[in-house]
């Protein structure tokens, strides 16, 4: 079974800095794309930052500059480094992996993330 558990979210003032991790089941060479998305509430999830297998980097307009998306082959995880996070920022973040032998795409649990004074 597939399943990515994501960590390292909570509660952080603006300016301040978090990392999400996201660990896998499998080797993180069974996935060809992974990336995060957020949902803030009354909003659409919408997606934060996504990378290739092959190292290919891509984010969203508001977050860039601020997050990175990294991966740690060794321990079967990508991560995101939120830095100089705004109240905006404030949502459910969720990790997704997309499996190299069926396509589908699977979701973590979430984690919370918020941003505020």
């Amino acid at each position: 079974q597939v399943q990515p558990v994501e960590s390292g979210g909570g509660l952080v003032q603006p300016g301040g800095s978090l990392t999400l991790s996201c660990t896998a089941s499998r080797s993180i060479f069974s996935f060809t794309v992974m990336g995060w998305y957020r949902q803030a509430p009354g909003k659409e999830r919408e997606l934060v930052a996504r990378i290739t297998s092959g190292g290919s980097a891509n984010y969203v307009d508001s977050v860039k500059g601020r997050f990175t998306i990294g991966s740690d082959n060794a321990k079967n995880a990508v991560y995101l480094q939120m830095n100089s996070l705004k109240p905006e920022d404030t949502a459910v973040y969720y990790c997704t992996m997309r499996y190299v032998e069926d396509g589908l795409d699977y979701w973590g649990q979430g984690t919370q993330v918020t941003v505020s004074s």
